[in-house]
C-alpha cells in the first residue's frame, strides 16, 4: 500500500509574510499557489516529491486570527546535532520568535519557535519514530 500524501492546510491573515517565513525557516519550496480562487487566496510550501506540503489560506475579507491554542503544533525532528541547529538558526533568521512550550515535553529535547501570527513549530533534537 502506497503512503498517502499529507496536506496541511492553516488559515492565515499574513500570507505573503507568512510565505516567506515558512519557506526562509523550514528550508521548504513555494510548491505552487492561487490568487482569488472562490475568495481564497493560498501557497503551498513543501520539498519537492515529499510526503508533505504545508498549505497557507487567507481568505479575503475574513480575519483568521491567532492560533486557537499552544498545543496547536507542528513538528519537526532532526537528530544529527549541527543540522538540528542550523534549523534553529534558520527558524530566527526567518523572523520566528523563541518561546517556551506549553508543554514541557517539548523542550526537553526541542525547541519552541512561534510565527508572527502566534501559530508553533517545534524542532524536537531526536529520530521519528522517538526510542528512549
Amino acid at each position: 500500500m502506497l503512503a498517502p500524501h499529507l496536506r496541511i492546510a492553516r488559515p492565515c491573515d499574513a500570507l505573503e509574510a507568512l510565505v516567506a517565513m515558512y519557506r526562509d525557516g523550514l528550508g521548504m519550496h513555494v510548491l505552487g499557489g492561487f490568487q482569488n480562487h472562490d475568495g481564497y487566496d493560498g501557497a503551498m510550501l513543501g520539498l519537492p516529491g515529499g510526503p508533505y506540503h504545508l498549505e497557507l489560506t487567507r481568505r479575503r475579507g475574513h480575519p483568521a486570527g491567532p492560533a486557537p491554542s499552544a498545543e496547536h503544533l507542528l513538528v519537526f525532528y532532526e537528530a544529527e546535532p549541527s543540522a538540528w541547529e542550523s534549523a534553529c538558526a534558520r527558524m530566527l533568521a526567518a523572523g520566528f520568535r523563541l518561546v517556551p512550550a506549553e508543554n514541557p515535553y517539548w523542550d526537553v529535547r526541542g525547541r519552541t519557535f512561534a510565527d508572527l501570527e502566534g501559530y508553533l513549530v517545534v524542532w524536537q533534537r531526536s529520530t521519528w519514530p522517538v526510542t528512549p
